[in-house]
């Protein structure tokens, strides 16, 4: 919700609310629904219709005064109000033909249905009072564009500290999530019980613990706050030294194309810094230790540089140029003279890490040991300047580091995740990163002399960083939503034009990583519409057989894959030890077997033609990615091939062929089914981009299709092999796609199978950091 012009004389009686069974975080924007793992953050506006309808509630409230309370000086269109409304159903768990929570009434407007109770936390002399909306409520002169903005407190529940990597189960029936509840909830009650007696009452630092009458005061605050609120997305945060100011990337209001922008570490309007011509965006902004600098990149379409720019944009210049195709990591010296990049593509390969001057404008290569297979990226000299870590082999990412001036590199992790942003705890004996578990993305701390890692106990976080001289870190925090959508293309040349795009398997959960089967009509895919990550599959013809197979945990990296006769799918996962595995699935029967595979950590797998044979992708111990051919009719397996540097693979059997993409340039190849390096054949030079290694797959006759996101489509299809020089499909302009996979189905590859997002939004988070003690909290940041 947008700043008001006026001062409030009202404040909000309470920052949570229960509508119905749900509970509402106003200054969050969270809806949390029983039985759901995590509350949904709505946006700004679909909370201000929220409250417009909690105002009035149980009265019908029209679209006109919705857009005049919700939407005051704008020209809105009547889709926003629907789209509000959609969003709002969606966190309630509503269902639009049999409502609890909001009802539509015809030619109208909507009404709340839901019984409404504020939950008052303010005070201990009112720990007990419960404010509902006719007490405090029904005066109507109270409109939503009075209110103050939606910002301040940050509450929720602390995550205690697990193993790394975690693995979640399902959640089971309704009746043992309630038992474990009530059990849960009596312990709980029980110790802050005992804790309320025991405590002095005047002892320093201890603090009441508020009730209200709805819910017990049983939720500590949040170690962070948000600080940006505004519709959209904000990414990619750079904290400067003192924490004072954060620079991000955002699109700014009337805009196609990324800026950094600056506001400071408390909920303030922010200040566009960088204006990128037309057709351009600015990504990845770096602040300099002294203070001075932001260093950020320039991508368009046919060209990328490195750049500085002060943070009052008084002065911004060009110091370097990189690779579009493979966008380059970097960050400062400690001395603020330089930059240091990652691997960079060359022709022999991935170079190691290399030093940019800023004065002379010279390059430097780091000197340790490196092969031109391997790929090191996200390097960070640590505070006190005697070390340099970097992530190496990315999707199955560890920490390596070495001294500052170059030597041996030494490994501090074997995580093998796929990790969204580090950084240096404060202290310097740490790692704070962010690493997908489960298909969410969460923060942990890795001790560098242990290499024990730990959560921090802040989920859906990213892109963690810290500022440099004060306790203090700054993330994204992102959760989207993906739906399953079915597009039917036209036949003719190229991808054809759209003719429908329509959604299958509808849920309000995250589903991706669709794969049709040969027959046309068995749709597997994963999605955590049971609690956790199920393999799906279903026909897309009959939507009630759909069914979860069971006794399967897939990963989030890879589609599963279908035998060619469309009886068998092949999935990889992990078993109940957290461990990796290659399982079987047989579609009819929902059976399931683990296959023998020798390699410990198969990231993809697909049958190949022969049955007898089977492809897998692998990591070796170092993490570095290996495509094998395996006979599976020996025991042990008997490797018949090997590729090293393989970051995704598709077998076409109908050309006697595999392609693949590698993991350290921009590109596509082609081998031959028996993976002979003589006939390794390169069919692309620029696409798929390192980025977007799995977007794109190869139709029944073919042709190869590629998906990407462009400034003015957010999902964008064209063919790439054989190149096409017509225009790209654009399937939607405002929905992006899932960046890891989708399908393709008919004789052509005239019909689509993809994840499009339904629901996404990227804030800025901000944590002050505790002080350090002799004593080290389990899972906090040292």
């Amino acid at each position: 919700m947008q700043r008001p012009s006026e001062p409030s004389t009202s404040p909000l009686p309470s920052e949570r609310l229960r509508v119905g069974e749900c509970v509402v975080d106003v200054p969050l924007r969270e809806i949390r629904a029983p039985g759901k793992r995590r509350p949904l953050r709505i946006t700004p506006k679909s909370m201000g219709v929220l409250l417009v309808l909690v105002e009035q509630a149980g009265r019908v409230v029209s679209r006109e005064t919705l857009m005049t309370e919700v939407w005051p000086d704008t020209l809105p269109t009547n889709d926003v109000v629907t789209q509000a409304i959609t969003q709002l159903r969606k966190a309630f768990d509503d269902e639009r033909g049999n409502p609890r929570y909001i009802e539509t009434i015809a030619k109208n407007g909507y009404r709340l249905l839901a019984p409404i109770e504020w939950v008052y936390s303010g005070g201990p002399s009112a720990s007990a009072e419960v404010v509902s909306s006719d007490e405090r409520w029904a005066d109507p002169t109270r409109t939503t564009a009075k209110y103050p903005a939606i910002a301040g407190a940050d509450p929720s529940e602390p995550l205690a500290p697990v193993p790394f990597p975690a693995s979640s189960t399902p959640r089971g029936t309704w009746t043992s999530i309630a038992s474990v509840v009530f059990a849960v909830a009596l312990l709980v009650a029980g110790l802050v019980t005992w804790a309320l007696v025991r405590a002095p009452v005047d002892e320093p630092g201890s603090a009441p613990v508020a009730v209200s009458g709805v819910m017990q005061g049983l939720r500590s605050d949040r170690p962070y706050r948000l600080i940006t609120s505004a519709p959209g997305f904000e990414l990619s945060p750079a904290l400067s030294p003192d924490a004072g100011l954060v620079a991000y990337v955002a699109i700014p209001e009337g805009q196609r194309g990324t800026a950094i922008m600056v506001q400071t570490t408390e909920q303030t309007q922010p200040r566009q810094l960088t204006r990128p011509p037309e057709g351009a965006d600015d990504a990845s902004p770096a602040w300099s230790p002294d203070g001075r600098w932001i260093a950020f990149m320039r991508l368009s379409e046919d060209s990328c540089s490195i750049r500085l720019v002060t943070p009052n944009a008084r002065a911004e210049h060009e110091v370097g140029a990189c690779d579009r195709r493979n966008p380059p990591t970097f960050d400062w010296t400690p001395d603020s003279n330089g930059l240091i990049f990652g691997s960079m593509s060359t022709d022999q390969g991935a170079a190691g890490l290399r030093v940019l001057n800023l004065d002379s404008g010279q390059w430097r290569p780091v000197e340790y040991p490196h092969a031109p297979d391997e790929l090191d990226t996200d390097p960070r000299f640590s505070p006190d300047g005697r070390w340099i870590v970097f992530v190496r082999n990315a999707p199955l990412g560890d920490f390596w580091r070495i001294p500052a001036q170059g030597g041996n590199a030494e490994r501090l992790s074997r995580l093998r995740a796929d990790l969204r942003g580090w950084d240096w705890s404060p202290s310097g004996r740490g790692l704070l990163f962010s690493a997908m578990v489960d298909g969410e993305y969460r923060l942990f701390r890795l001790d560098t002399g242990t290499g024990e890692a730990r959560p921090v106990g802040v989920d859906d976080a990213q892109a963690p960083v810290a500022a440099r001289s004060r306790r203090a870190i700054a993330f994204v925090q992102r959760r989207p939503y993906f739906g399953l959508y079915r597009v039917q293309l036209a036949s003719g040349d190229g991808p054809g034009q759209v003719h429908v795009v329509e959604p299958l398997f509808a849920s309000s959960s995250r589903d991706v990583l669709p794969a049709i089967a040969p027959d046309g009509r068995q749709l597997a895919f994963v999605s955590d519409r049971s609690g956790s990550n199920g393999l799906w599959v279903g026909d897309v013809k009959q939507p009630d057989t759909l069914r979860m197979m069971g006794g399967v945990r897939p990963g989030t990296r890879y589609a599963p894959a279908w035998s060619p006769d469309s009886r068998r799918l092949l999935a990889t996962g992990t078993d109940a030890r957290g461990r990796g595995v290659v399982q079987e699935v047989l579609a009819a029967s929902g059976q399931v077997s683990a296959l023998p595979v020798p390699d410990a950590d198969p990231l993809q797998a697909q049958y190949a033609s022969d049955p007898d044979h089977l492809f897998v992708l692998a990591a070796s111990e170092d993490g570095a990615p290996q495509l094998h051919l395996y006979d599976r009719s020996t025991r042990p397996w008997q490797s018949l091939g090997r590729i090293d540097g393989v970051s995704h693979f598709e077998v076409d059997a109908g050309r006697n062929r595999v392609l693949f993409t590698r993991l350290t340039e921009a590109g596509l190849w082609e081998v031959p089914l028996d993976l002979a390096a003589s006939g390794i054949k390169r069919l692309s030079a620029a696409e798929p981009t390192a980025d977007r290694y799995r977007m794109w797959t190869v139709a029944h006759d073919g042709e190869i299709r590629y998906l990407e996101r462009l400034q003015n489509c957010a999902a964008s299809l064209r063919r790439i092999v054989p190149e096409d020089a017509s225009s790209p499909l654009c399937l939607d302009q405002l929905r992006r796609s899932a960046v890891n996979g989708f399908s393709l189905g008919g004789p052509r590859g005239q019909t689509a199978y993809m994840a499009l997002v339904d629901w996404d939004g990227a804030d800025i988070g901000y944590m002050e950091l505790p002080k350090e003690t002799a004593e080290v909290v389990p899972g906090w940041i040292k």
